[in-house]
């Protein structure tokens, strides 16, 4: 073997520990760990995780359509699943023109990820309001154990209608989804929580309509964290949500 070679493997035997020492990781404090980004919490923490999905729909005559939708997860909770409340409400005023307004495009709305918040209007007089807030909270038992409302099944629509339009809510393996098609013309709104991500899609045609998507996330955590048997089920609990698409 020539000298070279030699020198070259010399080298390297005393490089190597060298090398070892120089990317030994380094434990980071929690402060530290505190201020990056993509912070996550332990499952056994987690006392209470809810969802809570509105929309609704007012016409120029003063009548109301819509549904809310609730989810909400605690210690207790076998199957997620959730539940639906209609809302129908009559109007004070006079009868709605039809619409006339048009709206065209969007078909790239449906191939978004993360949250997406649309308002299109063709009408005059209009409100539209989507919104969505993330409450977290520590030291709380929870929300409400006894559900309200009729339970949507994985796979089936729940539906209701009066003069201000057609309400359904949905439930598929992409998630859940709360649509509405208001009557006259007056034009429609969508709010889809599904493979996670969100969409708040409203499109106004006619006069006078007050819409309205809220998302509302709500997770409680306790103070100190469980470990053992209690730490399993909490996470078996979240798992469960990935069979309904979210």
């Amino acid at each position: 073997m020539k000298t070279p070679t030699w020198l070259t493997l010399m080298c390297l035997a005393v490089s190597l520990p060298i090398q070892a020492q120089t990317f030994q990781p380094i434990e980071l404090k929690d402060q530290e760990l505190a201020n990056l980004r993509g912070r996550y919490v332990m499952p056994g923490r987690i006392v209470s995780f809810g969802i809570v999905m509105t929309s609704t729909w007012q016409n120029a005559n003063g009548e109301v359509i819509g549904a809310t939708s609730t989810m909400q997860i605690q210690q207790s909770t076998i199957k997620p699943q959730f539940y639906v409340t209609m809302i129908n409400e009559k109007g004070t005023g006079t009868s709605t023109n039809q619409g006339t307004g048009t709206v065209t495009g969007g078909g790239g709305l449906n191939n978004t990820t993360g949250v997406t918040q649309v308002v299109r209007a063709a009408g005059d007089n209009n409100s539209a309001w989507n919104n969505v807030g993330i409450t977290v909270s520590k030291g709380g038992k929870g929300g409400d154990s006894t559900p309200q409302g009729e339970v949507l099944a994985p796979g089936s629509s729940l539906v209701a209608a009066n003069g201000a339009g057609s309400m359904s809510v949905s439930a598929s393996g992409g998630g859940v989804q709360l649509n509405i098609v208001a009557g006259n013309n007056q034009g429609n709104t969508v709010q889809r929580l599904a493979q996670g991500g969100l969409m708040q899609n409203t499109t106004l045609l006619g006069n006078g309509n007050q819409v309205s998507n809220i998302t509302s996330l709500n997770v409680v955590l306790r103070d100190n964290i469980p470990s053992g048997g209690a730490l399993t089920n909490n996470l078996d609990q979240l798992k469960g949500l990935r069979t309904l698409g979210y």
